[in-house]
């Protein structure tokens, strides 16, 4: 494989992934089930968490199966179709991080809702369920833990994301992990710590919303 088929592969599964994050099941689940625009309730985002609080859960289980599921798509995208067959691991490796990358991209900022969206967290997931599944399941017990114990989503979305880290991070020193993969999580696992700045600023007021209270209107 040549370079310059390689960098056009590349190109092509960010652009998919993208496309693919872009896909606002936020915003379907608000016109499908209760003809309510999530944006316009609670924290003005499209994804899981701010739909249960607008919409209820069957909406809300409806937008956590289609954002882990493109995240997924993403990543297997890059792998069987953009990057199969003779790829050497490291450019397949590289070619599912990026594509992971660019579908939280799309997410957070898609292009068919204005460039808007949610905070990637289910969507990261399901890149990192294909790239790195011990890593998930750890940052899935990290994440559901704390939700069950004070109910704060977003306090478990943090260490769920923190917890990943840091177990790519000793799987990559006892070479068990890419450097690509374990790059990916570091920065899609940063952007998620800081996306969550005002639930942080909200946490630690005691101001936070906890799991299962309604949105409210959001004001300009």
């Amino acid at each position: 494989m040549s370079s310059i088929e390689v960098v056009l592969r590349m190109i092509g599964a960010a652009l998919a992934g993208y496309l693919l994050g872009s896909i606002p099941f936020g915003v379907l689940a608000g016109r499908f089930f209760g003809k309510r625009d999530p944006r316009a309730f609670g924290s003005g985002k499209t994804g899981a968490t701010n739909v249960l609080r607008t919409l209820g859960p069957g909406p809300a289980a409806f937008v956590v199966v289609g954002d882990v599921l493109k995240g997924m798509a993403a990543v297997l995208l890059a792998r069987l179709v953009f990057f199969g067959g003779d790829s050497s691991p490291n450019a397949q490796a590289t070619a599912e991080a990026l594509a992971g990358f660019c579908a939280i991209l799309g997410h957070n900022y898609s292009i068919l809702i204005g460039f808007k969206g949610g905070r990637g967290v289910l969507t990261g997931a399901g890149a990192m369920v294909i790239m790195a599944p011990f890593a998930t399941l750890i940052g899935f017990f990290c994440a559901v833990i704390p939700i069950a114990i004070t109910r704060y989503v977003s306090l478990g979305s943090i260490l769920g994301a923190a917890g990943s880290i840091i177990t790519e991070f000793i799987l990559l020193l006892t070479r068990h992990a890419s450097l690509p993969h374990f790059l990916f999580i570091l920065v899609a696992g940063t952007m998620i710590i800081v996306s969550h700045k005002d639930n942080i600023d909200r946490l630690l007021k005691g101001t936070e919303r906890k799991l299962g209270q309604p949105a409210q209107p959001v004001t300009s």
